[in-house]
């Protein structure tokens, strides 16, 4: 199966001082590195998960994809195209073939619009030609599971899990091969979670979509995900097929991820991991490997130097020093 998106070596900074505000603070770094070196790569008709707390860089990221934000170093790949430094002319036909879910299901929707103008504006915008809005707007909100009646409907009018339908279908619009998908249940009951999480998955299974899920919320991982990687500052600290991470964490901080997250079996055993402190500041970032200040197994290599790519099972890899 080919790789639909690849992503190599990619690094992101934004300022946070001029150049003069930083020599009279003694030479300092005038930016912030909120993505550090991440490589991955997605086949098609695959889910991959990004998770982390906030902040780890995750929709920063997941933006770089669509343009919205610049890299500075490496690559970014879709379809065999390069994305980095390509003029917005030449974006604009490869991103009709890249969607976005934002994450709240409400806010995102225009409150001016109604759902039928909602879901059909991505032609207007590429400009698409001979469309025919009523039967685009209908088709598109069968494929999502709302009846045509809908269309008439302004945001406000929709419940959560209608208005999260809503944008899954105007995501669907243009036909898209790659579907970002942040927090795709953020603000759901867990019941509406579910139904969701089975529309996407169906979506997938018909279309042969690709999704990039971006969460901290391990139970949606675990439903839909192929592959995950972990993201801590900027990094991946663990990366590999979600079925086996989940049995076998490696790093410390996918393990504390885990032990973290609610368990429907109150007899089965927790090996609950507490993590120390709190997320270090990116203009402060520690050195060596930035979990060191809240990492349970430390060790002094760990303060001075980031950890290599170390292979730990099949298409499992992770970043650390400590070999269990």
């Amino acid at each position: 199966m080919n790789n639909l998106l690849e992503i190599k070596d990619v690094r992101i900074r934004f300022r946070i001082k001029s150049f003069v505000r930083a020599m009279l603070d003694g030479g300092k770094d005038p930016f912030i590195e909120a993505v550090c070196g991440t490589s991955l790569a997605i086949k098609s008709g695959e889910t991959f998960a990004l998770v982390g707390e906030s902040g780890a860089g995750k929709t920063t990221l997941a933006r770089a994809v669509i343009g919205l934000v610049t890299p500075y170093e490496g690559s970014i790949l879709y379809d065999g195209h390069e994305l980095c430094g390509l003029k917005d002319g030449a974006f604009k036909p490869l991103r009709r073939e890249i969607a976005m879910m934002f994450q709240d299901p409400v806010g995102c929707l225009s409150p001016r619009l109604t759902v039928r103008s909602i879901v059909t504006e991505p032609f207007k915008i590429h400009g698409v030609p001979n469309v025919d809005y009523g039967r685009e707007a209908d088709r598109l909100l069968e494929l999502v599971g709302l009846p045509a009646t809908f269309n008439a409907y302004y945001p406000y009018q929709l419940s959560g899990g209608q208005a999260r339908r809503v944008g899954v279908a105007r995501a669907l619009a243009l036909s898209p091969k790659l579907i970002i998908a942040d927090e795709p249940t953020a603000g759901l009951d867990v019941s509406v979670q579910g139904e969701v999480l089975n529309l996407m998955s169906r979506l997938q299974t018909e279309l042969n979509i690709s999704f990039m899920i971006i969460t901290h919320n391990l139970a949606v991982v675990r439903h839909t995900s192929d592959r995950m990687a972990i993201m801590y500052l900027g990094r991946f600290v663990e990366t590999g097929p979600t079925d086996e991470i989940f049995r076998h964490p490696r790093h410390p901080y996918t393990h504390a991820l885990l032990s973290s997250s609610p368990e429907p079996d109150p007899d089965a055993p927790r090996d609950r991991v507490d993590l120390k402190g709190e997320i270090p500041s990116l203009i402060n970032r520690p050195s060596g490997c930035e979990f060191h200040t809240r990492c349970p197994r430390v060790i002094d290599r760990c303060r001075e130097a980031f950890p290599s790519l170390r292979n730990v099972g099949p298409e499992h890899e992770m970043y650390c020093y400590d070999p269990d």
